[in-house]
């Protein structure tokens, strides 16, 4: 494989992170950072980078307390000459939180970056520096691409565990050096609690480090804000974060399990007090757009809309999809019409315009959930269905009926290599559609990839739909329910696009990185 290495990264980081380290440990757990100065702010929660282009990408922070954010980068660890980018102010408003655009980067190479919060009333006194780097987009086919991809964190009450040494998988990640990380949906469980301690089947105690704000489903803005610190709280999260970029997408749990558009919580469910999942789900946008990097989620942002298209050089463009936003509302999904379906209209016809556009060689649909796997709403005691699939094999119906104009579009447009990638079922598996084997035959053949979790419960092997004629080539997944971390069962997935033949890899691992399932695929092809 012909990606290019940094060698120096990693080593870079050993010391320039080991200084930021032993500041992100917030002061009221207990452990003053080593470096912090009396009324001066801090950036205890870390530094994060995002949706990196050619010559741009996004850094975010978090203030103790109002501060004025500033960015300095440089081509090496010494920060001589370094180029300074003035953010915006730190304040209540944001919780705090804020990104800065770092723009005019070189194209294809290792950024070292700082971030400084200075006081705004005198901006001589600051916090110690925190630091991070990251690699910009090439513009050269010849360096290759590789990204990871997982999805739910903290799920089913499996929180940062202090005797496992929280969210290890992160660092098994970080030692692939990613060109970036797809996270896709379910950052955070709002709707799941954390305690502080759980059984486990042998006897033995699960214990998580607790918040206030986990100790119960979020409901109001502060505690929706409250779940996604919770995730920061972890040192290898945190140190993953100043490493490697990320693509971030949104799905349920960032809200409430199996939310749609205009659904009204039952009464007979008491832990909430606000039963307008429409006023939930505004305020966890809204804290979802602070504690992440995302470009079209930045203050001022033109659209203001989870999905959109990243261009990854000549090699790869990856479309981010909401499945959420726009969607219908769960049914039985049996309808035979359904202009609206899980993207909606409009999302649908700009996901065609983008695959349309695309030149790079591969299309990379990121998806929140998956197109085959059958994924039950039980919620409310009713056979509802929460993806796409609905279990019957036949012609498609409900929400079936958008994916297949999609997949008609794509083949008679002859757009080639697309690849489908999502999480949400808590297992990981592989899935060939081929239309000789499906009700539904206009057509050709595609991958779906299936990841995660990362840090949560895991559950059995979803049913297949044969309405596009999926084949599970593999699939690692307990055959009991909600298995938690320790029992194993956790998974990321690898992307790897060869710069020189254009092939891509995807590999699935294990969450010490251990390699379970390898699939190449080769380029030029309609669908795959």
């Amino acid at each position: 494989m012909s990606h290019r290495p940094f060698p120096g990264r990693r080593s870079v980081l050993r010391g320039s992170l080991a200084a930021s380290a032993a500041l992100t440990l917030p002061v009221g757990l207990g452990a003053a950072p080593a470096f912090a100065r009396s009324g001066r702010p801090q950036a205890g929660w870390g530094v994060q980078t995002g949706d990196v282009t050619t010559d741009s990408g996004l850094v975010w922070v978090r203030s103790d307390r109002p501060a004025r954010m500033i960015v300095e980068t440089s081509a090496t660890e010494s920060f001589r000459n370094p180029r300074r980018f003035h953010g915006p102010l730190l304040d209540a408003g944001t919780d705090f939180t804020g990104t800065t655009r770092l723009h005019g980067l070189p194209s294809g190479e290792q950024i070292h970056y700082r971030v400084l919060l200075a006081d705004p009333d005198d901006p001589r006194r600051t916090c110690e520096p925190v630091a991070g780097a990251f690699r910009t987009v090439s513009r050269h086919r010849r360096d290759g691409v590789r990204f990871l991809w997982s999805g739910d964190l903290a799920g089913q009450g499996w929180g940062i565990n202090p005797d496992r040494g929280g969210y290890r998988i992160y660092d098994a990640m970080a030692g692939l050096d990613p060109d970036f990380f797809l996270c896709s949906g379910d950052n955070i469980y709002a709707d799941g609690p954390i305690s502080a301690s759980q059984a486990l089947p042998d006897g033995s105690t699960w214990r998580n480090v607790t918040t206030e704000e986990k100790a119960k489903v979020a409901e109001t803005l502060a505690e929706f804000r409250g779940n996604f610190r919770y995730n920061l709280l972890d040192d290898n999260l945190r140190r993953f974060n100043a490493q490697v970029p990320s693509v971030i997408q949104w799905d349920d749990h960032e809200v409430r399990n199996n939310w749609y558009p205009g659904e009204v919580i039952a009464a007979t469910d008491t832990r909430y007090t606000e039963k307008s999942v429409d006023v939930l789900a505004a305020r966890a946008r809204r804290a979802f757009g602070e504690y992440f990097p995302i470009s079209t989620l930045r203050p001022g942002a033109k659209l203001g809309r989870v999905h959109r298209v990243l261009r990854q050089g000549p090699l790869l463009d990856v479309f981010v999809l909401d499945m959420r936003t726009y969607r219908n509302a769960n049914s039985p999904d049996g309808q035979t019409v359904d202009p609206q379906g899980i993207l909606g209209r409009e999302q649908l016809e700009w996901l065609k315009r983008e695959l349309s556009r695309s030149r790079a060689v591969w299309k990379v649909i990121a998806a929140d959930m998956p197109i085959g796997l059958v994924v039950p709403d039980t919620t409310e005691g009713r056979p509802n269905f929460e993806a796409v699939a609905q279990g019957d094999p036949g012609a498609p119906l409900g929400r079936e009926l958008q994916i297949a104009e999609l997949l008609r579009f794509i083949k008679h447009r002859r757009i080639t290599g697309t690849v489908w990638l999502t999480a949400d079922v808590h297992h990981t598996s592989a899935q060939h559609y081929q239309p000789s084997r499906a009700a539904f035959t206009d057509f050709e053949p595609f991958w779906e990839f299936v990841s995660g979790p990362l840090n949560a419960g895991a559950f059995p092997a979803s049913a297949l739909d044969g309405t596009f004629g999926p084949e599970r080539v593999f699939v690692k997944a307990p055959t009991a329910s909600n298995v938690s971390p320790a029992g194993g069962y956790q998974f990321f997935g690898e992307v790897d696009i060869d710069g020189g033949s254009g092939e891509l890899t995807v590999r699935l691992r294990e969450q010490d990185g251990t390699v379970l399932f390898t699939k190449s695929l080769q380029p030029g092809r309609v669908g795959q």
